[in-house]
């Protein structure tokens, strides 16, 4: 079985060439994806725009209207970090949209990536962080809308802390939230997750990975979990432009391979979304976020290989 991979032209908007996010990464991971043979000559799965009803079902339907018409008050833009123009709604949207695509494939293949995603510091009230609309949690409220769903796991190892998704979720008894992240690092001031770990600055591989062993386990042994979302974030790389962490690329791998083979042992359905990663080489980030899209289709490959 080919490992469904979502991914959508507007993913990748027009940014000035000083901006800090590197929008560009976006657009080279697709084509690392397709050089690297991992659709098996097939196409990307093409998402739909996020409409508005899906949105609001995670986010205040005034600011949800506010992006939608490019009207967001400049204090909100400023914290976002985004000029809301047309094009950036519209990146939001289909990132949004790729991430409930890419949950409903995961529960049809049992793993499944979105090549972005994991914009986990949009709260409900407002976006923050280089994060409009929260995918995650717009996807499992779409999904959990549709009947898809009712339990849902959410593994989020980018290293900033994912205080959005918290914040959409707290008190919310048939999601949990786990964030393991560098403490010190964005936000500062957090939004509790049913579960945080925050990690010392530079935790590097061999503690990072024994304390995710520790964790994980006992995560899925706390309920029955129709789907979980894994943010495969990869700024807790050693050279990641804004992380404080000191994981090398083969503890990404590590760590990705854990988490989804893990998941998929326990009979779980796993989407994967992107996550944080900075850099000024875009090819050298690319090939980091594609770990996620490796490591998937591992997994998969071994979960249909016959037993002997």
């Amino acid at each position: 079985m080919t490992l469904p991979i979502v991914h959508h032209p507007a993913y990748c908007a027009d940014l000035p060439a000083n901006h800090r996010f590197p929008m560009d990464k976006f657009r080279a991971v697709a084509d690392l994806v397709q050089r690297e043979g991992l659709l098996e000559g097939k196409a990307f799965y093409r998402p739909r725009p996020a409409p508005f009803e899906w949105v609001a079902l995670a986010h205040d339907p005034h600011y949800v209207d506010q992006v939608f018409t490019s009207q967001v008050a400049d204090k909100v833009a400023r914290e976002i970090g985004f000029p809301m123009r047309e094009d950036i709604a519209l990146r939001a949207r289909c990132a949004t949209g790729g991430s409930v695509l890419t949950g409903y494939l995961a529960l049809e293949h049992g793993v499944a990536c979105n090549t972005a995603g994991g914009s986990h510091h949009a709260r409900r009230a407002h976006g923050a962080g280089f994060c409009v609309f929260n995918d995650v949690a717009v996807a499992i409220k779409v999904l959990q809308a549709d009947g898809a769903i009712r339990k849902a796991l959410v593994i989020d190892l980018d290293v900033h802390q994912g205080d959005g998704t918290a914040d959409i979720f707290q008190g919310d008894p048939d999601v949990f939230t786990f964030s393991m992240h560098s403490q010190k690092n964005y936000p500062v001031r957090k939004v509790p997750s049913h579960l945080d770990i925050g990690l010392a600055d530079a935790t590097g591989d061999a503690d990072y990975l024994a304390t995710l062993a520790d964790v994980l386990p006992q995560l899925i042994a706390r309920d029955t979990w129709d789907l979980a979302f894994f943010n495969a974030g990869v700024d807790p790389y050693i050279e990641d432009r804004l992380g404080r962490l000191a994981l090398s690329r083969d503890g990404l791998r590590q760590r990705d391979l854990y988490v989804i083979r893990t998941l998929r042992d326990a009979g779980i359905p796993v989407a994967g979304v992107l996550g944080g990663g900075y850099s000024d080489d875009i090819d050298e980030l690319a090939d980091r976020h594609v770990i996620l899209h490796r490591s998937a289709r591992l997994v998969l490959g071994q979960k249909e290989a016959p037993v002997v």
